[in-house]
């Protein structure tokens, strides 16, 4: 797999395919980021941009995880020194994860975003935003709480960020695409140049197959769940044997498995009795969802081979989780 394959590998989308191209010409050294509001625990969601990032650093690129402990504090989401702690959880989650140490730069957002030039600029974004369109930047991760200053603040934050961070490439959630053109509009205002981004796709909820995963609703996956928690959650997942069952619903297990499982291991065994026709052999993604389809693979059959590699995956971040509260 060549750069730009790695590079768009399972993207929502690139802005543009042409920059991202001209930066998979040369991606040794460049720098790319995604980052993350401290929460403590990691779950799919994270997981799922972490992927990128591996996959990112199998190109030659170098990776930034940004730990945004003043976004956090923004969104209320404790004091500095809780969500200092919550980010050093993470921060080993990820390593543990996959992440290349050595190729990957843990930045607390306190070490720059406190500086004088960057407030400087934050406030010159201010006076050249208007709230209506700081508010839309920021809308979906928003979500239903009412909009305070510090939602209005956040996106400018992040259009900074980019810059701040001397990136190549953001990465974010399909979430994050409205801060990033909020960035590619307003960066030139400073004289500074747009960056090219990538959005990972959004995960359907397990349970039902709409809206998306989420840690405060419905059926998730993080690092806290045992095996055994693990499977019961995979084996309750919605899974008809179709890829896009009824127009807006989404078959979760196989997201799971093209995102998650497919990008992290060379081929996928089902293990089947001899009597059900034994084991299958999967060494691309399409060729599952197509057996899933034709009838071939059964549900049943393709969620516990979900829960096992799913379960090899995050055990390292288990254990990890486990040593920090012993």
């Amino acid at each position: 797999m060549d750069a730009y394959e790695l590079l768009t590998r399972n993207a929502e989308e690139v802005v543009t395919d042409e920059e991202v191209r001209d930066l998979a010409e040369d991606p040794a050294g460049k720098r790319a980021y995604v980052g993350y509001e401290p929460s403590g625990v990691l779950h799919l969601g994270h997981l799922l941009t972490a992927n990128k990032l591996i996959d990112l650093q199998e190109a030659g690129m170098e990776v930034v995880v940004l730990l945004a402990d003043v976004h956090a504090y923004l969104n209320g989401k404790g004091t500095f020194e809780e969500i200092r702690d919550t980010a050093e959880q993470m921060k080993a989650q990820f390593l543990a994860y996959g992440l290349d140490e050595d190729n990957a730069e843990f930045v607390y957002g306190s070490e720059f975003q406190l500086d004088e030039e960057y407030v400087l600029d934050l406030h010159a974004l201010e006076v050249g935003t208007t709230m209506n369109r700081a508010q839309r930047a920021m809308a979906e991760i928003q979500g239903e709480e009412t909009a305070k200053v510090s939602h209005l603040v956040y996106p400018l934050m992040q259009t900074l960020d980019i810059e701040y961070l001397d990136l190549d490439l953001a990465v974010g959630g399909l979430d994050q695409r409205k801060v990033h053109m909020l960035a590619r509009e307003k960066l030139p205002d400073l004289d500074y140049e747009v960056r090219p981004a990538i959005h990972t796709p959004i995960v359907a909820n397990l349970s039902d197959g709409e809206g998306k995963m989420s840690s405060s609703e419905g059926i998730t996956i993080s690092m806290e769940d045992s095996t055994e928690d693990l499977e019961e959650k995979v084996n309750s997942a919605f899974c008809p044997p179709t890829r896009d069952p009824e127009g807006d619903l989404e078959n979760p297990v196989l997201e799971l498995f093209e995102y998650h499982v497919f990008p992290r291991f060379d081929e996928v065994v089902v293990e089947r009795p001899e009597k059900y026709g034994g084991d299958l052999t999967y060494e691309a993604y399409e060729a599952l969802a197509e057996d899933l389809e034709s009838g071939e693979l059964h549900p049943a059959d393709a969620k516990g081979t979900l829960a096992t590699y799913l379960d090899e995956l995050i055990a390292p971040g288990r254990e990890k989780l486990r040593e920090l509260r012993s």
